[in-house]
């Protein structure tokens, strides 16, 4: 039996189609107009369970590991969501986890299984405050770490924190921050030492938090129903105990995240290949040119073949690491080969995905041109495809 085959499991991917089928088909075009999923939906994958799997219970979770986050978000696209939903959904997939290890939960698996740095007075009142709302569907989280003239350059954040007694103060700006519109608090970076300095520490700051602006919308080229924004911080008053672990261990606490945050975005890539095979193979059955079906056609069936076999290396490669992960092993290069590797099989299968749908995949209309379009962000998102080769590299000792 596959690791990620078993009973439970499979009860998690019926959840989790039933919940797509009921809760999203029947609006998702809607909320890909509006740039936006509604607060509801939080709610509703709440009382389901889903929202908080791959957390801990002690913390409001619903337990699960890296592989049963893996489940939900594969089965989400495969029964017809997307990976711009899953963005929008499950943000706090990257908001919450460095406030869950730096209070000192046994997180295990996708939220990395290590505490960050050293302990924060405040580290257990951010459970209550935000980490237990989120999950339950009430609050909704976001991790601001991206500056406009900063890209990856995650030790370059400019963003400054000045301590001030007991709050810091924050000015600076952020950019491309998923779920920034509806987001009531914000988990982010900050320089607490001089701009660029690398001395990093993460802070969580309300919304409603005076001089904090968010500015506008940003209009994207896929994922519209995830809605993006840039934020203002002039002399932001943030609590000290909103600090989330020791001052200045930010940057290793981002670093330890990474890796299931690169997972998600492989699972969205090889997940969305996967759904676009099965269009592809529908739409060749049914359309029928000079008196056939294009899958009489020897030349479409080798084409869907070979978007099936990539798409399915994929997958068992990143179950692969995935499951190397949730045991502790330090797999950094294989977390970017697995991302790699699955970016471009999507990027291969959602290209001739649309190419057998002819004219009809160029529209709107199609659901093969909405993952044609969220795709292109899966190599640029987590860490583009040339920072992972990078990886790859120091980790072949070049």
């Amino acid at each position: 039996m596959s690791i990620v085959d078993t009973p439970e499991r499979r009860q998690l991917r019926e959840l989790t189609r039933a919940f797509v089928t009921r809760e999203v088909l029947p609006h998702l075009d809607d909320w890909e107009r509006a740039g936006e999923v509604p607060r509801a939906l939080h709610a509703t994958a709440a009382k389901l369970g889903l929202l908080g799997i791959g957390f801990p219970e002690s913390v409001g979770g619903s337990g699960g590991d890296l592989l049963d986050s893996i489940i939900v978000t594969e089965e989400l696209i495969r029964s017809g969501g997307s990976s711009g939903l899953v963005a929008a959904l499950f943000t706090h997939g990257i908001a919450l986890p460095h406030m869950v290890a730096a209070a000192g939960a046994r997180t295990g698996g996708s939220l990395g299984g290590r505490l960050t740095g050293v302990a924060s007075p405040g580290d257990d009142g951010l459970i209550e405050r935000y980490v237990r709302p989120t999950l339950a569907g009430t609050m909704i989280g976001a991790l601001a770490i991206t500056e406009p003239d900063g890209g990856s350059d995650v030790a370059g954040i400019r963003t400054t924190a000045v301590r001030d007694g007991d709050h810091y103060v924050v000015n600076g700006s952020k950019t491309y921050i998923t779920s920034g519109h509806r987001a009531d608090f914000v988990t982010t970076a900050v320089c607490t030492d001089f701009p660029g300095s690398g001395a990093l520490t993460l802070l969580v700051i309300d919304k409603d938090s005076p001089g904090f602006t968010v500015g506008r919308r940003l209009e994207k080229l896929g994922w519209h129903c995830s809605d993006t924004a840039e934020l203002s911080f002039v002399d932001v008053r943030v609590p000290v105990t909103n600090r989330i672990g020791a001052e200045n261990t930010g940057f290793l606490a981002i670093m330890q995240h990474f890796a299931p945050e690169r997972l998600s975005l492989a699972t969205q890539a090889y997940a969305t290949a996967q759904r676009c095979v099965e269009l592809a193979m529908r739409w060749c059955r049914d359309r029928e040119t000079f008196g056939r079906p294009l899958v009489g056609r020897q030349v479409v069936r080798h084409r869907l073949a070979e978007m099936h076999t990539r798409a399915e290396a994929a997958r068992s490669y990143v179950h692969e690491v995935a499951a190397r992960v949730a045991a502790g092993e330090p797999v950094v290069t294989e977390v970017a080969m697995a991302k790699n590797v699955a970016v471009a099989a999507c990027d291969h299968v959602v290209d001739q995905a649309l190419q057998l749908h002819g004219g009809f995949g160029y529209l709107r209309d199609a659901e093969v041109e909405r993952h044609y379009r969220d795709a292109r962000i899966l190599g640029i998102g987590g860490g583009t495809t040339e920072i992972m080769n990078e990886i790859i590299a120091k980790g072949m000792g070049l």
